[in-house]
């Protein structure tokens, strides 16, 4: 009997040893992650950049940020040379949305090809400390244009109601995936008509879409423009782009003028990158107080005799900063940015330590 008695105090003394310890254990939330840690540890290694302003990066396709490879050689690459912003392609010139939306629109013409997990990558840049920019080809759709049967296709119009409608949904959807900006690109008329005439109607058709688009999201919104936007002859309205640029700069907060040498008719500016960009900046930042976060060319296209693309892109870089640029993008469509990556070398080495 003395026997089961001690045996029996034996076990209440374990039950209530066992209480004792489970009151002082830690929750389940109190339990460090490591992996969360690292996490924590890594964003205020690197914070991220909020401000709109002083953005430098470089612009991936939807393929390429998909691309575990691509996408880790540009992230190492870019923290290596102080760059903070990357641009994705939320919705590309094929017309394709390049993450999968809900948008049922999206859905019922066959435009959702989920290349990327858009939310996981933001939050995955994000942490490295990177400004994400989803740009979003808007008018030129050859998918939507085939969906509406209209005559201009592959373009939709800004006039056309339900083309504003389907690019406002998807851009209120991609907001709330968490991006920093979204960048409209194509956000214009085709390049169907002679410089000259007015196009007033058109220049208003983009503004009234950028309009809507400015009440209806909360992030900051930017515009790519042709670069001959930027010069004083298009003050008059009269480039049938319709992109005019004191009307879209009273609506957006950021203007991304394409400065590509390559892309002018002028012979003499296609021959000097430096000159150039200067030039062109100069002429906008006189026309408009709208932050410019100019593209800049990181391909090889008409690149001047005797030149080398990384000499081609510090003049260009060296013209942007000269002339006041709020930050700059670098555009490559292959994501190959080893002249890129070349000339940034030689810019530091040039800065030294």
């Amino acid at each position: 009997m003395k026997t089961c008695l001690f045996v029996l105090l034996g076990l209440v003394t374990l039950f209530l040893l066992s209480l004792a310890f489970l009151a002082q254990a830690p929750s389940p939330q109190e339990i460090p992650n490591p992996q969360v840690e690292t996490q924590v540890e890594l964003v205020k290694a690197h914070p991220q950049q909020s401000s709109i302003h002083g953005k430098k990066g470089v612009y991936l396709s939807a393929y390429a940020a998909g691309n575990s490879a691509i996408l880790s050689e540009v992230l190492a690459q870019s923290f290596r040379f102080g760059l903070n912003a990357i641009v994705i392609d939320v919705k590309n010139n094929e017309g394709e949305v390049c993450y999968p939306s809900q948008v049922p629109q999206a859905r019922a013409i066959g435009a959702v090809r989920p290349f990327l997990d858009l939310a996981r990558l933001v939050q995955e840049l994000h942490q490295r400390g990177f400004y994400v920019i989803a740009r979003q080809v808007v008018f030129y759709d050859p998918i939507l244009a085939k969906s509406l049967g209209v005559p201009t296709s592959p373009w939709v119009l800004p006039t056309e109601a339900e083309a504003v409608s389907y690019n406002l949904a998807i851009a209120k959807e991609v907001e709330g995936l968490g991006v920093d900006e979204i960048q409209f690109d194509y956000i214009r008329f085709p390049d169907d008509g002679p410089i000259g005439p007015s196009y007033s109607a058109r220049c208003e058709a983009v503004e009234a879409f950028l309009s809507k688009a400015k009440s209806f999201l909360s992030v900051p919104i930017s515009v790519d423009v042709y670069g001959r936007v930027m010069w004083p002859w298009n003050a008059q309205k009269i480039d049938p782009i319709g992109q005019h640029l004191e009307g879209i700069a009273r609506i957006v907060d950021v203007v991304s003028p394409m400065l590509y040498p390559s892309h002018f008719v002028e012979p003499e500016l296609k021959a000097d990158p430096y000159g150039t960009v200067l030039r062109t900046m100069r002429h906008g930042k006189a026309r408009v107080e709208v932050p410019l976060r100019p593209y800049l060319q990181a391909f090889s296209m008409a690149i001047p005799s005797g030149m080398s693309l990384p000499s081609y892109i510090l003049a260009q870089m060296k013209a942007a900063e000269e002339s006041g640029a709020d930050g700059y993008l670098f555009w490559n469509p292959r994501a190959d940015y080893s002249g890129l990556w070349e000339a940034l070398n030689l810019a530091q080495k040039e800065r030294g330590p």
